[in-house]
């Protein structure tokens, strides 16, 4: 086929309000006109904190401020009516999205009043960094001895130290966003959405006069939380209208405060649940009926020696991929499966490995109760690439942990090598400098890792002393002991990733040694919410707590709650009763 004639002439190019009028609306165009009193959005954005106004009385529905009366555009008489806006709204969203724009403001809202105005502790900046924007529709108010404390902090490599410069970070953003300085206004305060957390509703506020305070004469002066505790109680004095807060996370500030007759509160954002019986346990329950509610559409069929149950019915919507559901009646057999499908509304159930039998025992350790059965087929099942088990001390979490680890490296062949790693947090007085390499100074955190290898080698018999001599030898060649503190930037391919006592890490730190996995790689996470020995770290707020809620109903992702201990008669009697 020719190839068509070259054009004879140059085209023309496009009018540019042609190629405007051509193109799809632009959202601006839609957005309503502003009046022209309007000028400066930022005078009328900000207001001083000392003479707040109260919001009028509204319904629900309008949440943005009182209705003013506004004519549609004569172009677009046929466009439905929109809720007018004043101008303080207008100045205080000029570009919102419209779902930003119309969300109710709960509290203000409810009670008619003004926003709180919560003084912020130097011990809650450190502990989240984002905790500036954490309020809502509510005011921020940072003493000045906060940032001296802020300033004093910042040096070093520690956790602390880099959520201190994050929050320096943050807050010479919001100083930056304001322009000129010779006409920021420091009693207007800043508006905390001006560096694009639009969570956040209203105004940061610094202290940037001196305060006059009356404290107790049994209080020192000069002491920083005895200061932050003036200003709260001068702030009050000054703003008897509007609920002055005091937010922090040392439980002896709180104390003081409410001695003194203020209002404090505990930081509780960073609490996954409020509750640590709240915490998703990996297991349920079947009701005694079971089988007569969901067992008239049932579909059940055999394969690669697990028997599948297709179930309908009320009890699917509470499941979760990876859960384990059992059902024991005196005088039926019991029933153990676990959740590998769900589908609208029904679910796929599949019987598990019985390791609670010698001839399934993995690596020599054989299942002592329904739990363990659990844990144990999760942990030999290769499409669970995360894996964590909570449990009181002597529940079997690491002895498990380990046997699995070895089948999979040494029998299986699944995985390359082992690598174990725990937070180096004392119970008692710090012994001080470690001497030795990585490794060496990671192996007096190790005792439980050698205990639990030493009771592996003894459950083989019949290679000899010569024999388990060598196996020792070959075990610990496959494992690698390693610190936290190194851990950032790298990428472990087929690997079994131990984390010992993980429920003293923060959320920060489990993310960043969860996203160290690469392909292939399979990260188990073992730990007891009870004993927790970091500083601010609750079971609510712990790590671990977090992975295990953020992490449940992946299909790759597994939790079981260990109940029962199996260490010995002593170790369960003194979990009990100590």
């Amino acid at each position: 086929m020719p190839l068509p004639k070259p054009p004879a002439k140059r085209g023309s190019v496009l009018d540019p309000s042609a190629f405007d009028a051509q193109s799809a609306p632009k959202p601006s165009r839609r957005s309503l006109p502003k009046p022209a009193a309007v000028e400066d959005s930022s005078a009328l954005e900000l207001q001083p904190p000392q003479q707040p106004v109260a919001a009028p009385p509204i319904t629900p529905a309008v949440v943005l401020a009182a209705p003013v009366e506004a004519k549609a555009p004569a172009a677009a008489p046929a466009r439905p009516a929109r809720t007018p806006r004043t101008k303080a709204a207008v100045a205080a969203a000029p570009a919102p999205a419209p779902a930003a724009a119309t969300r109710p403001r709960r509290n203000r809202a409810s009670t008619g009043g003004p926003a709180k105005l919560f003084v912020l502790d130097t011990n809650v900046l450190m502990h989240d960094p984002m905790s500036l924007f954490r309020f809502e529709e509510h005011d921020v108010y940072l003493p000045m001895i906060t940032l001296e404390e802020l300033d004093g902090h910042k040096k070093g490599m520690s956790e602390v130290s880099r959520n201190v410069r994050q929050v320096s970070r943050e807050l010479d953003a919001l100083a930056a966003s304001q322009g000129d300085a010779k006409e920021f206004d420091p009693g207007a305060g800043i508006a905390l959405a001006r560096t694009g957390h639009r969570e956040a509703g209203d105004k940061l506020f610094f202290q940037t006069t001196f305060v006059d305070f009356k404290l107790p004469d049994g209080l020192p002066q000069g002491k920083a939380d005895n200061q932050i505790l003036g200003v709260v109680q001068a702030l009050r004095t000054q703003q008897p209208e509007r609920e002055v807060v005091l937010v922090s996370k040392d439980i002896n500030m709180r104390i003081k405060a409410r001695a003194l007759g203020l209002a404090a509160e505990d930081y509780l954002n960073d609490k996954t649940l409020e509750d640590a019986d709240l915490l998703y346990t990996g297991v349920l329950q079947l009701p005694g009926d079971f089988w007569e509610r969901h067992g008239k559409t049932m579909e059940s069929w055999q394969q690669a020696g697990s028997t599948f149950y297709r179930i309908s019915g009320p009890l699917v919507p509470s499941l979760m991929i990876n859960q384990f559901v059992y059902l024991e009646s005196p005088g039926n057999a019991p029933l153990y499966a676990r959740v590998t499908e769900i589908t609208g509304k029904t679910a796929v159930i599949r019987t598990l490995k019985d390791f609670t039998h010698a001839k399934n025992s993995v690596w020599g350790v054989t299942a002592r109760n329904r739990e363990q059965n659990f844990a144990l087929n999760l942990l030999t099942d290769p499409d669970c690439d995360f894996i964590t088990l909570t449990g009181t001390a002597g529940t079997g979490k690491t002895l498990m942990t380990l046997a699995a680890a070895l089948s999979q490296v040494l029998d299986e062949r699944r995985y390359t090598e082992i690598i174990v790693t725990r937070v180096t947090v004392p119970v008692g007085e710090d012994i001080g400098f470690l001497p030795g390499n990585e490794e060496e100074k990671m192996s007096p955190w190790m005792g439980a890792l050698d205990d639990n290898l030493e009771v592996l080698a003894r459950g083989d018999t019949s290679a000899g002393e010569w024999g388990r001599a060598a196996t020792n030898d070959l075990v610990r060649s496959k494992i690698k002991i390693m610190s936290l503190n190194f851990m950032r930037g790298r990428t472990f391919l087929n690997k079994i990733v131990i984390i010992d006592e993980a429920q003293n890490l923060t959320p920060k730190q489990m993310k960043t040694l969860i996203t160290r996995a690469g392909p292939g790689t399979k990260i188990i996470c073992l730990g007891n919410l009870a004993q927790i020995d970091t500083p601010y770290l609750t079971e609510g707020s712990s790590g671990l707590t977090f992975a295990v809620d953020r992490f449940k109903g992946w299909p790759h992702a597994g939790h079981i709650t260990l109940a029962r201990g199996e260490r010995s008669r002593l170790a369960d009697f003194a979990s009990e009763v100590l």
